[in-house]
């Protein structure tokens, strides 16, 4: 979830019906998924249904790492990795990811961050290449947030590619997707933002996904196709690099350059405003995540 330009190109999805068939349809997210499975095979799951972090499908990033000058440091702990089995709207358990106003806490001086979050990754455990992975989230309406949901390459940054399949920056009516790799990493070409219709937005259960093939890349919301990158598209700018194994990350993050670069707020942290780091300190601010899946390409 490196920075990516906030001067994308605008896509508002124009669906031929109301928003109140969008919500319909975005509530069948998880039957949709299931509709899939006889049809293809299924290569990893996580329902998040155990009450705890099943450590044999993720690991937990800790706080050595930073970028973006984010304004958090992740640390592995209930208080930000957490399970609620009484989510209204999920199929059974869901992961909580959320942040905490903690000054102090952070460990690494040279960062010194307000607040410290969650952060899973599948790497070492399971990774694939070509496919489809999908999520079924929950976001909160805060502004200078940035939970995302992507997929990164086993290998140096950007030289093996970054799918993001959504990233969210507390603007409730659009969520982000992206594309990195040599020569179009940073400041991407390869970027887009959907908006929701009136009445929708991230507040509501929707299934975020990405159908990647080796010619082309669909980011999806509820079954919809959002936006297509063909292989010609990326070797406009550089090397295709989607024909190898990548491994799934869900994080919260607070800050830094892509919030920052949204609402160019600097007060009282780089891109979190006052509201915010308070809706934190009440316990409000958090990312819930129904299942995780991934499924083999299409025959």
């Amino acid at each position: 979830m490196f920075w990516k330009s906030t001067l994308a190109l605008s896509c508002a999805l124009t669906l031929g019906a109301p928003s109140t068939v969008f919500a319909q349809q975005s509530d069948a997210g998880t039957a949709l998924a299931e509709a899939l499975a006889p049809e293809r095979e299924l290569l990893f799951s996580d329902e998040f249904n155990d009450g705890t972090l099943d450590r044999d499908k993720w690991i937990v990033i800790g706080p050595d790492f930073w970028v973006n000058n984010e304004q958090q440091a992740y640390i592995d702990d209930p208080s930000t990795i957490a399970f609620r089995s009484d989510v209204t709207g999920a199929d059974g358990g869901a992961l909580v990811l959320r942040p905490m106003f903690k000054p102090g806490a952070d460990t690494k001086a040279e960062r010194n961050a307000p607040f410290v979050s969650g952060r899973i990754e599948s790497l070492g455990k399971f990774d694939f290449q070509h496919g489809r992975a999908e999520a079924r989230i929950k976001l909160p309406d805060n502004v200078g947030v940035w939970p995302a949901f992507w997929l990164l390459g086993n290998d140096r940054w950007p030289d093996t590619g970054e799918i993001d399949i959504m990233e969210y920056v507390g603007e409730k009516n659009w969520i982000g997707v992206a594309l990195h790799g040599p020569g179009y990493s940073g400041e991407t070409p390869l970027v887009n933002k959907f908006f929701f219709p009136e009445g929708v937005d991230v507040t509501d259960w929707h299934t975020y996904a990405v159908e990647w093939t080796d010619e082309q890349i669909d980011f999806l919301i509820d079954g919809h196709v959002t936006y297509r990158v063909t292989r010609p598209m990326v070797e406009n700018y550089g090397e295709w690099r989607f024909d190898n194994e990548k491994y799934l990350i869900l994080n919260f993050a607070m800050g830094g350059a892509y919030p920052f670069k949204t609402s160019r707020i600097e007060e009282p942290y780089n891109g979190v405003p006052q509201e915010t780091v308070d809706a934190v300190k009440r316990g409000e601010v958090e990312m819930l995540v129904d299942w995780v899946r991934v499924y083999a390409p299409k025959e």
